[in-house]
């Protein structure tokens, strides 16, 4: 990613006149002139109530007015009480990030206000604690909460009936009695304090030198950049608490940035065995008093670390001292809806305005990254074997290409090979674990009619319908359109003529089930696990050994450590691998070494088979043989030969509307209107991948140019030349990872 200009906050006096900027959180061109109230000043980040229209709006003094209104007719914005503001680094982060994407910086100044009721006056709550008196009936019920409420600490009623198991009648009694006394404290706790020296952890060689190494730039309090590139079982995780710890040490708050939920749930318990207590959570499956809890906590300074998804970079941070993103490769940090953004690169820039250090770890990193360390822009550390015993697993390609069953009438394998299979009975017979790993959900991508040649699609988009047995539908995993499985075929009419193509999770499970029948099998995909705590579940039976093999999609790819699951088999390794897209062979490779990574994390030794029907590709050869930075120099020379990222710059432009006509009509009025740019090459229009998307027709436009090329003025200067209507939307995609 290119270092982009950071647009310097106005100095302090600007700000002290009556009439200031208003930037609101609404997709607005800029800020809005509001007067202050007399005798008020305001800094930048101040929070204000601004009326707008017949509403008030939240928003935040951003700069000096530009003066174009006269004063008779402004409106006044009232400072909120309190005087709560957001730090002003997190303002130039927020005008980097609208700069950098071409968002209003409105838009982006909502992504950090999510949490209107954190401005709200804290509402008080009641607690009772042991007065003097000693009431004249005493039950073993009442001498029991009196005992406990000796300790002096502040409880609800409901809280101190459940500590002294008793009825919550028994407290109010003791109340009525005068035994406990009401007291006034704050709408929610603190959180607990982490202790940087809980259960410092012993480090081996290579994991010491890295962590002494990521304490040094903590300690130095200065911008930097470090690939922590560590294989998987190598303790990165450890080895970044480390600097974790350093700056909790120095009083300084540190964001760590995960790219699922799922991941999460795990995360802070190794978390908590390393500081003694959780860090402080944000993504969103909090409720709204969750977030409005930690949204204070953190703006006041009382959130040392946070863990959370990518939405936590616009966090009111006001010590922050350093920045972790780990799994820095995953496609997840891509922020793909409203305002788009890469969390992994915005992380590193607010790192940068900050001036303090990020961490990116990743036992397979992007090549962006890879490249960027490589070239000393960043630093490198490596963690070249597992922790303790612990070695990295076998792989073994199995050729699909010449594997066949014997007629089996019974038992006709289509899914799982002989090796495959041979492989399942052994680790069973041995009493270990195996995961079998296919990246589609649901029972079969695809049903079709075999009379006809029907295929059922979705209604609103150009995607297959998906057949899931257990649920006995049909859904599209793009807009969530259902229906109940037919029994016919609505094009001809017969019956029992529908068949399901190919496999997802659920058939890959049916046929596990055919062969194994008394083994305990668990399905692990995000239809299945309905956020962290049913994933959780999943992981604690599969640790406790209640589950005997885990059938998943890439759910179960990342981030879980089961030492008694010795074999991974991924039942289409080729899955995903030729789409059309420049880092589908990436992307390929980083998940299946990272599902292959769960194999053999303790003792015993692990085993990885490959299905495939290309054995020969550059992917399947760099897993087999462990090159991974013989396939990373590959893709880096095609990636130059191509100019492409990280060695060139690419924007994409989609066109999206319900009026397909107007929408391909302004998609050919752009290419038309394409400027010619030294260094620039603009491909398009053309269907996007999925050309009706939610009832949408969508085009695309791909521009391309060299490294050094200011991408976002040529964008500003093109679209600044077409009149886009109403009923047809333009959306920018800076840095696209995906090009559906």
């Amino acid at each position: 990613m290119m270092r982009h200009r950071l647009n310097p906050a106005p100095p302090p006096e600007l700000l002290q006149k009556p009439v200031v900027g208003v930037l609101l959180p609404l997709p607005l061109a800029g800020a809005y002139d509001y007067k202050l109230p007399p005798g008020v000043n305001a800094a930048r980040g101040a929070l204000v109530a601004a009326p707008l229209g017949n509403r008030e709006v939240l928003g935040a003094v951003w700069g000096a007015a530009e003066g174009t209104v006269g004063d008779n007719r402004l409106k006044v914005a009232e400072p909120l009480e309190g005087a709560p503001a957001l730090p002003p680094k997190l303002c130039d982060f927020i005008d980097w990030v609208a700069d950098y994407t071409l968002n209003p910086p409105g838009a982006i100044l909502a992504m950090a206000l999510r949490s209107r009721g954190a401005f709200e006056p804290e509402a008080r709550r009641i607690a009772y604690v042991r007065g003097s008196v000693t009431p004249p009936r005493m039950s073993a019920g009442r001498a029991r909460a009196l005992e406990i409420a000796a300790d002096g600490l502040a409880r609800s009623v409901t809280g101190l009936a459940e500590d002294a198991n008793v009825s919550s009648a028994v407290v109010r009694g003791l109340i009525q009695a005068g035994a406990l006394i009401p007291t006034d404290l704050p709408e929610f706790a603190p959180f607990p304090q982490a202790d940087a020296d809980f259960a410092a952890p012993e480090l081996n060689g290579d994991q010491a030198r890295a962590a002494t190494s990521l304490r040094d730039a903590v300690k130095a309090g200065k911008f930097s950049a470090t690939l922590l590139d560590g294989v998987t079982g190598s303790g990165k995780t450890e080895v970044y608490f480390e600097a974790v710890a350093e700056a909790l040490k120095n009083g300084r708050q540190v964001m760590i940035l995960l790219p699922e939920i799922a991941l999460t749930v795990q995360f802070l318990e190794r978390f908590a065995a390393r500081f003694g207590v959780r860090p402080c959570e944000w993504h969103s499956d909090l409720s709204q008093k969750e977030r409005r809890r930690t949204y204070r906590a953190v703006m006041k300074g009382e959130a040392r670390v946070v863990v959370g998804a990518r939405s936590s970079l616009f966090l009111p941070f006001p010590e922050l001292g350093l920045v972790i993103v780990d799994e820095e490769h995953e496609q997840a940090f891509k922020q793909q809806d409203g305002a788009i953004y890469h969390a992994r690169d915005m992380a590193v820039v607010r790192a940068r305005i900050e001036d303090c250090p990020v961490i990116l770890a990743s036992a397979t990193p992007s090549l962006e990254s890879f490249v960027n360390a490589q070239s000393g822009r960043y630093t490198h550390l490596t963690l070249a074997s597992r922790h303790g015993i612990a070695e990295l697993p076998q792989v073994k390609l199995i050729d699909l290409r010449h594997e066949r069953d014997a007629p089996d009438a019974e038992k006709k394998a289509q899914w799982l090979s002989p090796p495959l299979r041979a492989a399942l009975e052994k680790v069973l017979a041995a009493n270990e674990q195996a995961m079998l790993f296919l990246n589609r959900r649901g029972y079969a991508p695809l049903t079709l009619c075999e009379a006809c040649g029907h295929k059922f699609t979705c209604p609103h988009c150009s995607a297959w319908l998906v057949e899931h047995k257990y649920k006995k539908r049909l859904a599209c995993h793009q807009c969530g359109y259902e229906l109940p499985m037919p029994t016919q075929c609505p094009q001809c009419n017969e019956t029992g003529t529908l068949i399901p193509c190919g496999p997802g999770v659920e058939r890959v499970a049916e046929e596990f089930a055919a062969f194994f029948p008394t083994a305990r099998y668990a399905i692990a995909s995000s239809d299945t696990m309905h956020g962290p705590a049913e994933t959780q579940a999943a992981i604690r039976a599969m640790a406790k050994r209640e589950i005997d093999v885990l059938i998943g999609t890439q759910i179960v790819a990342k981030g879980h450590h089961f030492p008694q699951l010795t074999l991974v088999g991924v039942v289409d390794a080729d899955l995903g691998g030729s789409d059309g897209d420049l880092r589908a062979r990436e992307r390929t490779f980083q998940l299946l070494h990272q599902v292959s990574g769960r194999a053999g994390r303790a003792e015993k030794p692990g085993l990885v088979l490959l299905q495939t029907r290309n054995p020969e590709d550059a992917v399947m050869q760099a897993l087999a043989k462990g090159d991974r930075d013989g396939f990373y120099e590959q893709e880096r020379q095609f990636r130059e030969a191509s100019q492409s990222p990280p060695f060139g710059r690419l924007a994409a432009l989609v066109i999206s509307g319900y009026d397909g006509d107007a929408v391909r009509t302004i998609a050919k009025a752009l290419g038309k209107a394409a400027p010619n740019a030294r260094d620039i090459k603009v491909w398009g229009p053309t269907p996007a991948f999925y050309a009706l998307l939610r009832g949408q027709t969508r085009e695309r436009l791909l521009v391309q140019a060299a490294r050094g090329v200011d991408v976002q003025a040529y964008l500003k200067a093109w679209l600044g030349g077409i009149k886009i209507p109403a009923a047809v939307r333009v959306t920018v995609d800076v840095d696209p990872v995906s090009f559906f």
